[in-house]
């Protein structure tokens, strides 16, 4: 058999031979370089965009919100850092971006990197600082959220940090926290409790249901009682601004106008309606106000209105009622009870006194106290208050007694400082464990927090007798306290009065007021207390006199009284140095004053020359509200004597208070005289006729007796010398002095119109002037403006004035024409008023007064006159004759005014005749003319 042949196998890569002159061939993978190539060129591609401002590593802001999503926490740390150069340097930025800035900022609150944390913190902080709450209100709940996400995080770092981002937001937005309170307060109570699993069991037990429970968290870099008390001092500052937000709405004055209305049950009804036009009118409110009818809308005008009460809305959402509250504090108070009782029961393993407490523990009750007193402020409205501490009485005046009132006062405990070697964590436990607290400040705060447990609905009898244990040792030490004499703070003695003022109401015993107020009036009577201190005293006991007629026992105190009597001395002394505190010590003399006090006027009417003293008293130094006080206390005084109208007059007269303020003077004393026929119940007549008639022309004639002899004597520089168309010397009053006069003396003219018979008045007038001001050389051009004005206004028909009288009036009037002359001549507009006023004064006489203006003719003798004071004299008659009120004297005075004009006309024969000489002749003709042929004028040409 024979063999087959074998096929023969082919390989995977058989090897080419290359044979020498035969080209190589192509490799499979050869590539194709036959083909063309064109570059594309993006020219805006690395552009930069120099208008954005950026940090030194040359990042704007748009990079540096980008980096803050990505996962590193260096590079996250790193935008932070330089957000916060960025916007140091460019505060504008913060507006322009201040969406994307909250949002994302607020989204790092809750990173696992604390350096992210800490500087988102700083970085919020400085955002807080820059922009306002109203711009910040549209993105706060944003802010909100993420902060209760952190404050509820499972990781104890982040609670911690979420802490000190609440910080930042209570110090810049508190009112923006308090507006949704409802969320943040679970926050709090979870942040050291939790919710019990065994709350059926207890609520059979106890009798109460309580749903929470303290936690202890050993993972924590400090202990469980440094941690509550860092919550606690939290919860403190967030509830105050919750109460603070409520003050607002119900439209409180202050903390000194709260401080003691909430215990009288004043407010709440009464709280003020805010309104702005400016947004009514563009269609931004739904409530419609109509003022002065409708006609025509203030833009001054504010009212309040109280936000919307819907569920789901502010502060519905947690504390909107009392039951809301009740329910809140029914959860957090047995609470803080926990946390006292736990703390106090570690301290007393340091000492064997239960009264000395160690810094933390004082601090941490503190801060339980704080929260309870705050509890109490929570009620929705003022009227809800009362409602709310019969409950608190009701469930917690037996645990108060137990755990406070049983070591009560505490002091400090004194804790040997040892040296050891501080590590990161000591340190920061050290940091956490809060504020010190001055021992004196604990006890005051407790004597506050229970006297509060004694409800206003004790007042109708005296405190009850289970009461009585536990007050007696607050009285105690509040009266020492006080009576010490020792400076307290102002945070201290306010919680100190407040805590007087709730004993004092609701304990109806005199003897106990008198010893609280002893030893209130002893801080009272320290020196160099400053205007906060001094303030809240004054307060403290105006409003309690305020009281008298509710409280039988505060009625006629002996030391009330003392304090009112002292008030116008207190006022006198001190005048200008402080206003605000003698605006204070007015308000306490008004209202004192306008209730009769006898003790009060009589001191009142003891210094009263000295209160309004015309050149150093209170009421020429203080501002214009306190003069209008000092003014209105006039009505109030049983007697005005003889030396205080003379300095009233001078107030009116000197130029020292405003010219309407002298006018309700003048009215107030017109109003006590006698002679205005008018009077209230039985007040008695203060001011006498004759001293009445005296003040008026005092005030009439505006200046004194001492002021007038000194014008006597005065050089040439200061006075117009006499001349023959001037027979008195003037003074000319500054233009400021002369229109106060004149005011002054409209209101003298009213009052001495009141009086009854015009005639009588006229001829006490008369007397008055012809007794001490008809011998003068030298008149003040406002008193003799002032005369003129006042005669022409009282003189009756019937009453024929005395030629000594008619002489000085006719010598004035001359004289003021002169000064008429020269103020023409001058152009400011400054003296318009003033040149006006005096010619109508003298118009006024002439036309009234008989026989005037025939002695004023007569004074005007042409021969006694120069050659420069022609023109004058003829001025005066030009005026005279163009005047139309005065043409039917002129022409009984025909023949006297013919021969003044022959007499000027023979003087001036000259070839040309004068400008002057021709404007009189044209005026004498015009007025003359329907007598002319009775006047003889051809003798004249």
């Amino acid at each position: 058999m024979t063999k087959s042949k074998k096929k023969k196998r082919q390989n995977d890569f058989q090897k080419i031979k290359l044979r020498v002159g035969k080209t190589k061939p192509k490799a499979s993978n050869a590539t194709n370089v036959n083909f063309r190539t064109k570059g594309i060129h993006l020219t805006d591609q690395l552009k930069k965009d120099d208008s954005a401002p950026t940090t030194h590593r040359k990042l704007n802001i748009k990079d540096l919100l980008s980096q803050l999503h990505h996962y590193s926490g260096t590079v996250k740390q790193g935008a932070l850092v330089g957000l916060k150069e960025l916007l140091t340097l460019h505060p504008s930025e913060v507006d322009q971006h201040l969406s994307s800035l909250l949002s994302e900022v607020a989204a790092v609150f809750t990173d696992k990197d604390s350096n992210v944390r800490m500087s988102a913190t700083r970085v919020l902080r400085f955002i807080a600082q820059s922009v306002p709450a109203e711009r910040t209100c549209p993105f706060f709940p944003l802010l909100s959220a993420h902060l209760s996400c952190a404050m509820t995080h499972i990781e104890t770092g982040i609670q911690e940090d979420a802490l000190k981002i609440l910080d930042v937001l209570l110090d810049h937005y508190p009112a923006l926290l308090a507006a949704r309170p409802a969320l943040l307060l679970t926050n709090f109570l979870e942040l050291i409790s939790h919710r019990s699993t065994r709350a059926g069991a207890r609520k059979s037990q106890e009798g109460k249901g309580r749903s929470w429970d303290l936690s202890v968290n050993p993972s924590r870099n400090v202990t469980g009682q440094q941690w509550r008390l860092t919550v606690l001092l939290r919860l403190g500052r967030f509830l105050q601004a919750v109460v603070e937000e409520r003050r607002t709405e119900d439209g409180a004055a202050g903390v000194s106008g709260d401080m003691f209305g909430l215990l009288n049950g004043d407010g709440g009804a009464n709280a003020h309606l805010e309104l702005n036009w400016e947004d009514l009118s563009y269609g931004k409110g739904s409530f419609q106000v109509f003022e002065h009818s409708g006609a025509t809308p203030t833009p001054h005008s504010t009212f309040k209105l109280r936000p919307d009460t819907e569920a789901g809305a502010g502060l519905s959402e947690g504390l909107c009622s009392v039951e809301a509250v009740r329910s809140f504090a029914s959860t957090l108070v047995p609470l803080l009870m926990d946390v006292w009782v736990e703390a106090s029961y570690s301290d007393r393993s340091k000492t064997d006194s239960a009264h000395l407490l160690t810094p933390d523990a004082m601090a941490l009750m503190y801060q339980v106290l704080s929260i309870l007193q705050l509890l109490r402020k929570l009620a929705p409205h003022r009227e809800h208050q009362d409602t709310l501490d019969v409950w608190f009485r009701s469930e917690y005046l037996g645990v108060f007694k137990q755990h406070f009132m049983r070591n009560f006062p505490y002091g400090g405990l004194d804790t040997p400082k040892q040296r050891k070697k501080k590590d990161s964590k000591s340190k920061q436990a050290s940091t956490v464990a809060g504020q010190t607290v001055d021992p004196l400040a604990l006890n005051v705060l407790l004597c506050q927090v229970m006297v509060s447990m004694v409800t206003l609905s004790q007042r109708e009898g005296p405190a009850k007798e289970p009461d009585a244990d536990w007050l007696m040792p607050l009285r105690g030490f509040v009266q020492e306290t006080l009576s010490s004499g020792a400076k307290l703070s102002q945070r201290h003695l306010h919680t100190l009065l407040e805590t007087v003022w709730r004993m004092v109401i609701t304990q109806h015993s005199r003897a106990v007021t008198e010893d609280l107020l002893q030893a209130v009036y002893v801080q009272y009577q320290q020196m160099n207390l400053n205007l906060q201190t001094r303030t809240l005293l004054l307060s403290f006991f105006s409003r309690l006199y305020l009281q008298e007629h509710n409280h039988t026992h505060i009625a006629r105190s002996r030391l009330l009284s003392r304090w009112l009597a002292a008030l116008p001395l207190q006022l006198s002394q001190l005048g200008h140095r402080n206003p605000a505190l003698s605006h204070r010590l007015l308000l306490a003399i008004q209202a004192a004053a306008s209730r009769g006090n006898k003790d009060l006027l009589k001191s009142l009417h003891t210094h009263s020359c000295r209160l309004y003293d015309p050149q150093e008293g209170s009421v020429v130094l203080l501002p214009v509200e306190s003069q209008q006080r000092l003014v209105q206390l006039l009505y109030f005084l049983p007697v005005i004597p003889v030396g205080l109208l003379a300095n009233l007059s001078r107030c009116c007269t000197a130029g020292r208070v405003s010219a309407g303020l002298a006018a309700s003077l003048i009215r107030i004393i017109h109003l006590r005289s006698s002679l205005s026929g008018w009077s209230v119940g039985s007040q008695d007549t203060a001011v006498c006729d004759v001293d009445y008639i005296s003040f008026l022309f005092s005030t009439l004639t505006g200046f004194s007796s001492d002021e007038l002899s000194t014008l006597q004597e005065a050089g040439d520089d200061s006075v117009l010398p006499p001349s023959p168309l001037s027979p008195l010397s003037l003074y000319p009053t500054p233009l400021e002095q002369f229109t106060h006069h004149w005011d002054v003396v409209e209101e003298v003219c009213h009052c001495l119109e009141t009086l009854g018979s015009r005639s009588q008045c006229f001829d006490v007038l008369q007397n008055g002037i012809c007794k001490n001001l008809t011998g003068l050389a030298v008149v003040p051009d406002s008193m003799a403006a002032g005369l003129l004005r006042a005669v022409a206004r009282l003189l009756d028909q019937s009453f024929l004035p005395s030629e000594a009288l008619l002489r000085f009036l006719s010598q004035c009037c001359v004289s003021l024409l002169s000064l008429v002359l020269t103020l023409q001549q001058d152009v400011a507009s400054e003296t318009n008023h003033k040149r006006e006023a005096v010619w109508g004064a003298c118009v006024a006489a002439l036309s009234s007064v008989p026989r005037l203006l025939r002695m004023v003719l007569q004074l005007l003798r042409v021969g006694d006159l120069c050659e420069e004071e022609l023109p004058q004299l003829a001025q005066i008659l030009s005026l005279l004759l163009q005047h139309t009120t005065l043409r039917n004297h002129m022409l009984a005075n025909a023949a006297l005014l013919q021969h003044i004009i022959q007499e000027l006309t023979r003087y001036c024969q000259g070839e040309t005749r004068e400008q002057w000489l021709t404007d009189l002749l044209y005026c004498y003709s015009v007025t003359m003319a329907p007598h002319r042929g009775n006047l003889g004028l051809r003798d004249i040409y």
